[in-house]
């Protein structure tokens, strides 16, 4: 499989929303292509003998107690006092979801 088609790009640009140009195109189907041969290589190596790993630095995971602490908190009018704009309480920005429509 190690080398992809035009076609085969192409379906991966439109599941991940890429609108790309011809030369584009042709430019990530070689890239792509050298990556699935890369992994087809190291497919091919005996790991059979090899204990799986998932952890190397043999660090555990640090946990703390959750404090509330009351002198490090904002009111709301405080945090609203730098917005440019807001609505019943909250910060308002510009939707960034507007005008998107799946094809």
């Amino acid at each position: 499989m190690g080398k992809l088609t035009k076609r085969q790009v192409e379906h991966v640009a439109r599941l991940a929303d890429l609108p790309l140009k011809a030369s584009e195109i042709e430019k990530l189907r070689l890239q792509l292509s050298e990556i699935v041969t890369f992994v087809e290589e190291l497919n091919k190596v005996d790991t059979s003998d090899i204990e799986p790993t998932h952890q190397t630095t043999g660090l555990g995971d640090i946990t703390r107690t959750d404090e509330v602490k009351v002198d490090n908190h904002f009111t709301q009018e405080q945090a609203l006092s730098g917005s440019k704009k807001t609505y019943k309480g909250y910060f308002a920005v510009p939707s960034i979801l507007a005008g998107r429509s799946k094809k």
